[in-house]
């Protein structure tokens, strides 16, 4: 058979002298006399912070500049402020809008006016009771009258380029004391430019009341020749300019009438009337 080789072993051979271990260190004189102060506690491991990820950064933001998400409730309230305010500002719109086309149509309304002034040079016709004459009147007896007036109307159109319609609907009423005695209206008629129209008018009452006490006023006014009335004259007319007329306006004549008698030679001692107009 054939030997068996070994592995020779190039290794040096180790020593097999004794070797002392070293000495501790020695202390210092002054930290012999004094006691050694405890060491730091290592935190442990679940406590230290933990490196970031690579790839990412760290922003750090100061305290009071930290934003938190509302609760359901603040954020729902949020929600119904942001629609009012919405609903606010369209609305603020709308009005400002409203207001910038009436201040348009105000300003061309005034524009208007003024030229047509300034063309046309309107002036407002005048009226007067010219004449009236009375009867019906019964004051010896307590039986119901029937008054009938005839007044004479005088109408008065000074503008040289304006002429006046008057139209069906007027009305005029006689009072004494608050009561009406008789009613009637105006002819319907056009008064040109620059006109003056006298027409009469017939008012009539029927079977009017009088209580004792205005009853016993008016004999005591007759006596006196100072017969107090009041005359309400109501007459809707349309204004031509030029070939073009005007809405419906009404004319109002309220006059104070104070007169001798009551029969048809009745003289009109006083008169003062006020006039005024509607325009709608």
């Amino acid at each position: 058979m054939a030997d068996r080789v070994h592995p020779r072993d190039d290794s040096p051979p180790q020593s097999t002298e004794f070797k002392p271990s070293p000495p501790p260190p020695q202390k210092d004189a002054d930290q012999a006399h004094y006691p050694q102060s405890p060491s730091k506690p290592v935190a442990p491991e679940s406590e230290k912070p933990v490196p970031p990820p690579p790839g990412t950064y760290v922003i750090q933001i100061p305290k009071d500049q930290v934003y938190r998400v509302p609760p359901p409730e603040n954020a729902q309230r949020f929600e119904r402020l942001s629609r009012r305010k919405v609903r606010r500002s369209s609305c603020c719109c709308c009005l400002c809008w409203l207001l910038s086309l009436l201040a348009a149509f105000l300003f061309l309304v005034g524009v208007a006016a003024a030229v047509f002034y300034l063309v046309f040079r309107p002036e407002s016709p005048d009226y007067a009771i010219e004449h009236i004459s009375i009867k019906g009147f019964n004051l010896t007896s307590s039986r119901p009258i029937s008054p009938e007036f005839n007044v004479t109307v005088r109408a008065n159109n000074p503008n040289n380029k304006i002429g006046i319609y008057y139209i069906k609907g007027s009305s005029v009423n006689v009072h004494y004391d608050g009561v009406k005695l008789a009613t009637g209206s105006l002819p319907v008629f056009y008064q040109g430019k620059n006109n003056v129209t006298v027409f009469a008018t017939i008012l009539k009452g029927s079977a009017i009341e009088l209580t004792s006490g205005a009853r016993t006023a008016l004999v005591d006014s007759v006596s006196k020749g100072t017969v107090p009335f009041k005359l309400a004259l109501r007459a809707p007319v349309k204004i031509k300019v030029g070939s073009v007329k005007t809405w419906k306006i009404t004319v109002k004549v309220d006059c104070g009438i104070t007169v001798d008698k009551l029969t048809a030679t009745a003289k009109i001692r006083s008169k003062k009337c006020d006039y005024g107009v509607d325009l709608w």
